[in-house]
């Protein structure tokens, strides 16, 4: 574990317990930050990473809710607020797909996606903003998609839970400036996940000719880019779109 200008400040990373919200996790605990590690369905692997981040000398909590649900995530916060007094970072990683042709889709495959992934980041934004506008400090960082914003057959609910991040980030970045928070969204390609994993060699075939660097991305190079965002580094940016897609959104 490395020092940082955030070492000490707290995070929650929904969906964090595997993928990029574990990487996520991983990355901010390097840096010194204390760590909530939400998971809804995965508690093994939730446990996993609270183990690696406390043999890495880092400090965690496992918090469980269904970020669809608002009173799993009130009562998500309040346990965390228990524990360290406050959420200074918040990373909106939950999310989940239900994909089909839009005359195939049921209403709650659309739902469910845009339960956990649009209305998932409202509560939990809402949950966390009190005490960061009382503190005058936060960092919002929410995980978009490059699906977001170019679209793509068959995930007309994800790609509209998606693109519709852009204008939240965008309208509370605004709303939260003039407080020292700082709200963006960061928007992945197509990462080395175990979504990923189980696509045919077709789609992966097809997918490599949309990225111009011509390979998939691996879960550090969001990571990475989360964590930059949440340092007193990136002070002054706020309310951007920022694509980690090997070039795919160009």
């Amino acid at each position: 574990m490395s020092k940082s200008d955030i070492e000490g400040k707290t995070a929650l990373v929904t969906g964090a317990s595997k993928g990029i919200g574990k990487a996520i996790s991983l990355a901010l605990a390097d840096l010194g930050v204390k760590v909530a590690v939400n998971y809804n369905s995965s508690e093994a692997k939730a446990k996993e990473v609270a183990k690696q981040i406390g043999d890495s000398g880092g400090e965690s909590l496992i918090v469980h809710a269904d970020v669809s649900d608002a009173k799993a995530v009130t009562a998500m916060v309040h346990k965390v607020n228990e524990a360290w007094g406050q959420v200074d970072i918040l990373v909106n990683n939950a999310g989940i797909i239900s994909d089909g042709l839009l005359l195939r889709m049921s209403d709650e495959s659309w739902d469910r996606v845009i339960g956990v992934n649009l209305n998932g980041t409202f509560y939990c934004a809402r949950a966390v903003l009190r005490t960061m506008v009382r503190q005058r400090w936060g960092r919002i960082i929410n995980i978009g998609s490059v699906v977001g914003l170019r679209g793509n057959i068959g995930q007309t609910n994800y790609s509209a839970s998606k693109a519709a991040l852009l204008g939240f980030s965008k309208s509370l970045a605004k709303e939260v400036a003039t407080r020292n928070i700082t709200v963006n969204i960061v928007t992945p390609g197509y990462i080395s996940t175990e979504t990923v994993a189980d696509l045919t060699k077709e789609q992966k075939d097809r997918i490599m000719t949309w990225i111009p660097q011509g390979h998939f991305g691996e879960t550090e190079d969001i990571a990475n880019m989360v964590a930059y965002l949440a340092s007193k580094k990136a002070r002054y940016i706020t309310g951007q779109v920022i694509s980690v897609d090997g070039g795919m959104a160009i």
